[in-house]
């Protein structure tokens, strides 16, 4: 059940005469949060079917269809909580479902996925055993019965999983933890990629029947990663990085020698890269600097002017290219924007004709969102952040109520440019919106995300601090009307910034917040497993003074703001302890949250859709009393 203290939701409402004057012109706050149309869609081999996870309330369910008229071919639902994120095709008529059990808006999968295997008309389906702890290496074209897999215990194994029947067989092993392996284009183990025991990154090179180490790095270390190999199977490319920056592509003889660089981007880590049909030619890497882009290494491959002019149809948007065909023909590919959520098509490169499949949001108007526009700012020791800055559209965007909204994570994660709802939201309503990469985020290159450890509470608020103050100093935002509002890391965040800036900003709301370091290493699911207790470790200050200090829940004395918080009674990445202890601590020194709420039911972030509705609704008037909002977004041009 929802529970709203101090006052109503009713007299919350009534706080906000400019709302109540935009009323029926501004985009319904519902249309934001509805479950999309699909999460993900794969192509088959041969281009003939398509799969499509479909969110349904507390679950998510895999529909397949035949391309040729979009006919329903198959289904499949795995029960309340179940989420089929993803499929891997395992030859033309088969794939695997990897199914997840969330909790959470915000959580990530609890546990290894189970992974079912189907034909794509529903039949032969099979519980893969132990599916979840494999990760597929190698499809085996020549071999439909049969993949290669690598399963990681204690040491990394790479098997020949049997897709009919589930038996595994080994091939090979190596000494590593979380490991894979890098075969060549005959199917030849030539590397093995991983962790020690410590953590450490380690790279070996198969040598007769064992290996030999080429390479140990700590984060940060002089690292060098074999990716692949060329079409001609002669040349390695390895991923390298010699003192954290973001990782550049080369391509080198495998007993050493000069290297050729195939692509480096100075400011983020590829995300993505574009193989051929053949999967034999690196045609493209991809990068998310500021808006996502490919570099073309090999821009005369003819898949690679496919892949270019598609890109170049769609102005404004970004195209990301998910699946092609085994013979080339069919690309599936998926372009969406910062005000677009986005829609499939399926091209025929023997037609050159694009067939539209299905759209994300359809009922979301892009002329009525705002643009995310990329920024760079200069923190107070010189370095430099990266992030975006959302402003109403069809306002002048000069001295506007901001919102800092810090991602979750912290570390890996990082903003992008895109659709977010709750970013639109929020611009919808009049607020600018600020997202900064701040030290820790990922995709910045090993060195930067390392600076982040340890500094959850102090460099890495700075950051923020520093983005919130360039933001006004440009005019856009009105420097007495300021607010911050994040989840889980980002929860912590908000808490964390009014501790360490009280006179900066007028409100906070913790959405799903830790608010105490050392209690959150005692009995959040990710003090469970040995990795996650490792994580805790390094990430955190050594000592339980450190960790007091850099805890908004140890510190509520110098909070000034109005506090809104937000939990779910059965989160288990951000126990609702660490809800209690916070609220507790401001009862206790007499600054009792404004606004609270608890769904009993929920988890790490709300699902049900009434209940985010419920939620924002109470944000916004929240948002509306402390910062105002006289000159909210209608949504008409």
């Amino acid at each position: 059940m929802m529970k709203f203290r101090m006052f109503e939701l009713v007299a919350l409402l009534a706080l906000m005469p400019a709302l109540a004057a935009a009323e029926g012109t501004q985009v319904p706050l519902g249309d934001f949060f509805k479950d999309p149309e699909f999460t993900s869609v794969s192509l088959s081999p041969t281009g003939e079917y398509i799969t499509v996870s479909v969110p349904q309330g507390d679950r998510t369910v895999l529909a397949a269809f035949r391309v040729d008229g979009m006919q329903l071919v198959g289904k499949w639902d795995y029960g309340e909580k179940r989420h089929i994120d993803r499929v891997e095709w395992v030859n033309d008529e088969r794939f695997f479902m990897y199914v997840s059990r969330k909790v959470g808006r915000f959580d990530a999968r609890v546990g290894n996925p189970d992974v079912y295997a189907s034909n794509v008309d529903g039949s032969k389906r099979m519980d893969v055993p132990n599916g979840g702890t494999y990760f597929i290496v190698d499809k085996t074209w020549d071999d439909p019965a049969n993949i290669l897999v690598v399963r990681s215990v204690d040491s990394a194994f790479l098997s020949k999983l049997n897709v009919n029947t589930g038996r595994v067989t080994t091939v090979a092993s190596a000494p590593l933890r979380m490991g894979t392996f890098i075969l060549d284009h005959e199917g030849e183990v030539r590397y093995a990629v991983g962790q020690d025991e410590e953590g450490v990154r380690v790279t070996l090179r198969r040598k007769g029947e064992g290996w030999d180490v080429l390479g140990r790095a700590k984060l940060g270390d002089a690292i060098r990663t074999p990716l692949g190999f060329d079409a001609e199977n002669k040349r390695v490319i390895f991923s390298k990085s010699d003192k954290g920056e973001p990782a550049r592509l080369v391509l080198a003889d495998p007993a050493g020698g000069e290297e050729t660089l195939l692509s480096r981007n100075p400011n983020v880590d590829p995300i993505g890269y574009l193989a051929s049909s053949d999967e034999r030619h690196l045609l493209a890497i991809a990068y998310m600097d500021g808006t996502p882009g490919y570099d073309f290494i090999n821009p005369d491959h003819p898949e690679s002017k496919t892949y270019a002019g598609l890109i170049n149809a769609f102005p404004q948007h970004a195209v990301r290219f998910d699946g092609i065909s085994r013979d080339g023909r069919l690309v599936l590919f998926r372009t969406y924007s910062d005000v677009d959520p986005g829609a499939y098509y399926l091209f025929d490169r023997k037609t050159s004709r694009a067939q539209f499949l299905l759209a994300s949001r359809d009922w979301i108007k892009p002329e009525q969102m705002s643009p995310m526009q990329p920024i760079t700012v200069t923190a107070r020791d010189g370095r430099k952040l990266h992030g975006y800055l959302t402003v109403p559209a069809h306002t002048d965007g000069r001295d506007l109520p901001l919102i800092l909204h810090p991602h979750g994570g912290p570390h890996g994660p990082r903003d992008e440019w895109g659709f977010n709802p709750d970013v639109q939201f929020l611009a919808s309503r009049g607020y600018a919106v600020l997202q900064i990469n701040f030290r820790g985020s990922g995709g910045y290159g090993d060195e930067f995300e390392g600076t982040g450890y340890r500094n959850w509470g102090t460099t890495m608020i700075d950051d923020m601090t520093d983005a919130v103050n360039w933001v006004v100093g440009q005019g856009v935002a009105d420097k007495n009307r300021i607010c911050t509002y994040g989840a889980s890391y980002g929860g912590y965040a908000a808490l964390q910034s009014v501790v360490r800036e009280p006179d900066l900003y007028r409100c906070a709301v913790g959405y799903v917040g830790l608010y105490n370091m050392s209690l959150w290493m005692k009995d959040s699911d990710v003090a469970e497993s040995e990795w996650g207790r490792n994580y805790q470790r390094d990430v955190f200050p050594d000592s339980e003074s450190g960790r007091a200090a850099q805890s908004p829940a140890f510190n509520v004395d110098r909070i000034k703001a109005a506090v809104m918080l937000v939990h779910g009674a059965k989160d288990p990445r951000v126990p609702i302890s660490q809800y209690d202890f916070l609220l507790d601590r401001l009862q206790k020194a007499g600054k009792p949250p404004e606004v609270t709420i608890v769904e009993e039911k929920e988890g790490h972030g709300f699902y049900d859709y009434d209940n985010q509705v419920e939620l924002y609704t109470a944000l916004e008037a929240f948002l509306g009393k402390h910062i105002g909002n006289p000159r909210a977004a209608t949504g008409a041009p």
